[in-house]
């Protein structure tokens, strides 16, 4: 599966994380004609090659006219809700968008939709984020891991006054995220670069077992002395391996157990990777159900926002896992019923296990008025 990963050692900003992408093969040209599909005006973009420490990588820039206009996250949702980008550049940007504006609520006491951006309103921000999730599905990005972020110190010029670094919206958002520290005195980790990272990441750590294909450096715009200041992103094919998860987990005995069905369903459009209801007996023997789901680090909050709002749960537990997969894909077989997905495990190129998609073979079972076991049955048989 194709796995990348962000070395974020100097830190993250929305110009370091396109300038990496544009160094591995993002299309500049292919960049501004997909940000053209938003109703923005009066900006420019531009790629040029730069060194840091002799370390050579892409340098982002954004040029725009000075604006007084704020705009609210509504304003920007609606901005991108409403442009021809696809769906999945949508709904990335959106929820890139969402978690700044939460950590901004947060931070000012209001309500998300009641945000106003100032900085990360910008348009320039506006052309980060929605840029990143552009780059990432050009260059097929399926799986992102991230190192711990170093964040810096000192102060930093806001709208808002001097402000201690890192800035307390990007703090809000690394709730959860390890960071690393550093001797450098600047911002390291911006407030959009720190929403970006906390959005995509599925989780952070040291770089995982990957056959590397692409390498690129994104260049910052301040020169250290101490560090180069750059983002290096790594691409390339994951081998299953070792993948740090949380499980979530929590005690109900009061609740009407006809609301499980709907409640997995949630879990999973918040993207949960499993969840499983176990039979227990609680103090005083009384018959209950434990209930867990295994998520990556960046879907906490979500879904133990969905079990408080939607079970009678009153706490939950928390505890990272290991968990070890062999590596995963897809192959398409023509059978006598139809075409059917067959799910492949494998380990070091070599298949172990292989299973026809449960969801192909029922549809065509229902649609040829068939046994299912007979089209599971063909869809093996081709495989072979």
């Amino acid at each position: 599966m194709k796995t990348a990963y962000f070395d974020c050692c100097s830190g993250i900003s929305g110009d370091m994380v396109l300038g990496a992408l544009i160094d591995m093969g993002l299309d500049i040209k292919t960049l501004r004609r997909e940000l053209s599909k938003l109703r923005i005006r009066d900006y420019s973009i531009s790629a040029s090659k730069a060194e840091r420490h002799h370390i050579t990588g892409t340098s982002f820039k954004v040029k725009f006219k000075e604006s007084r206009h704020h705009r609210t996250f509504t304003d920007i949702k609606n901005l991108i809700n409403k442009s021809k980008l696809s769906a999945k550049v949508k709904e990335l940007s959106v929820s890139i968008f969402f978690n700044l504006a939460k950590a901004e609520a947060k931070v000012h006491g209001c309500k998300v939709d009641e945000v106003h951006f100032h900085e990360v309103g910008a348009v320039d921000s506006i052309v980060d984020i929605v840029g990143t999730a552009i780059g990432m599905e050009q260059l097929e990005m399926e799986n992102v891991y991230a190192s711990p972020l170093p964040l810096g110190s000192g102060w930093v010029e806001t709208t808002h006054g001097r402000m201690p670094v890192p800035a307390p919206a990007a703090l809000e958002l690394l709730r959860g995220v390890p960071v690393a520290t550093s001797l450098v005195e600047s911002e390291l980790t911006t407030p959009t670069g720190a929403a970006i990272i906390k959005t995509i990441a599925k989780g952070f750590g040291n770089m995982s077992q990957m056959k590397i294909e692409k390498i690129g450096y994104g260049i910052g715009n301040r020169d250290f002395k101490q560090i180069p200041n750059i983002l290096r992103v790594v691409t390339g094919e994951g081998s299953g391996g070792l993948e740090k998860l949380l499980m979530i987990e929590t005690n109900i005995d009061d609740m009407n157990p006809q609301i499980y069905d709907y409640l997995m369903t949630r879990f999973f459009k918040k993207g949960a990777l499993d969840v499983f209801l176990t039979p227990i007996l609680m103090k005083k023997n009384r018959p209950a159900i434990l209930l867990k789901v295994l998520c990556h680090e960046n879907k906490k909050d979500s879904i133990i926002d969905t079990i408080f709002e939607e079970t009678t749960s009153i706490g939950v537990r928390t505890y990272e896992v290991n968990r070890y997969c062999l590596e995963r894909n897809m192959k398409q077989v023509s059978t006598s019923y139809g075409k059917v997905r067959i799910k492949i495990s494998q380990k070091n190129g070599k298949p172990i296990n292989y299973q026809p998609e449960y969801e192909d073979c029922k549809k065509i079972a229902e649609k040829k008025n068939v046994p299912l076991k007979d089209v599971m049955d063909s869809a093996k048989r081709k495989f072979f």
